[in-house]
């Protein structure tokens, strides 16, 4: 029954194994090979373990950097307006401008047309956002090893 059949199907699976000499050597050295690479590649570049950063007050916001700023959003829901509207009102008394925009396209657009203080907001729902900045924004520098 089926003991007999579970012995003849190994036997079958031996000679072949045994007839196909090279394909049954690359099914074990590739995975090997493969183990050895990703071994020597996490030891060349060890994770680095950041310290903590104690709370720390940073003080009040340099607003001399942000004068004539222009914030541009998309889609102008009522949520983005509200949250627009409370940035440009409690954060920054002036020199900040806010601009909405029917879609990522227009925001694109004016973007490049409008100087380097461009920042973009999309927001993708109620509670998320991403920032598009212009090209001349440097990026940082900080976790650059861990990219």
């Amino acid at each position: 029954g089926i003991w007999r059949q579970t012995r003849a199907l190994l036997f079958k699976n031996c000679l072949i194994k045994c007839r196909t000499k090279k394909s049954s050597v690359q099914e074990v050295l590739f995975p090997l090979f493969f183990l050895f690479w990703l071994i020597l590649m996490s030891m060349m570049h060890p994770h680095r373990k950041y310290d903590e950063v104690a709370n720390t007050n940073l003080g009040t916001l340099d607003t001399s950097m942000v004068v004539n700023f222009v914030i541009g959003y998309t889609p102008p829901t009522h949520m983005a307006q509200e949250v627009m509207k409370k940035v440009a009102s409690d954060y920054f008394e002036e020199g900040i401008i806010t601009e909405e925009y029917l879609s990522e396209e227009e925001l694109q657009e004016a973007s490049a047309i409008k100087p380097s203080n461009f920042v973009g907001v999309v927001f993708t729902d109620a509670m998320s956002y991403q920032l598009r900045f212009p090209d001349s924004v440097a990026m940082s520098s900080i976790y650059m090893e861990s990219r």
